[in-house]
């Protein structure tokens, strides 16, 4: 699914509005270090991809920007497991923490 995400930085998440709802990935931004903390996708939204679209436009930019994961996330935890080829931008002492 194609849909716009947009960095809301003073929100502290990434986002993307459709028919009205907001669907986000929130975020805390340490110098060279990007924790994911939750994915929200509003009911209406649901089974859809959106979150799917999302996490991987996240993960697209923290690779462009040179960020190390942390993911506590669970939604993109499981994501991580379903796509190894962005298990290389989790910061390795997270890693640690879980498994992927």
């Amino acid at each position: 699914m194609e849909i716009e995400v947009k960095d809301n930085p003073a929100q502290h998440r990434f986002e993307t509005t459709i028919e009205g709802h907001t669907a986000f990935i929130a975020y805390k931004l340490r110098p060279g270090v990007i924790t994911v903390l939750h994915t929200e996708v509003p009911k209406e939204l649901e089974g859809r991809g959106i979150a799917g679209a999302m996490t991987k436009y996240v993960l697209d930019y923290i690779a462009t920007n040179n960020l190390q994961l942390v993911p506590l996330c669970p939604y993109m935890r499981v994501y991580l497991k379903k796509h190894p080829e962005y298990q290389h931008l989790v910061k390795k002492e997270a890693a640690k923490g879980f498994e992927l």
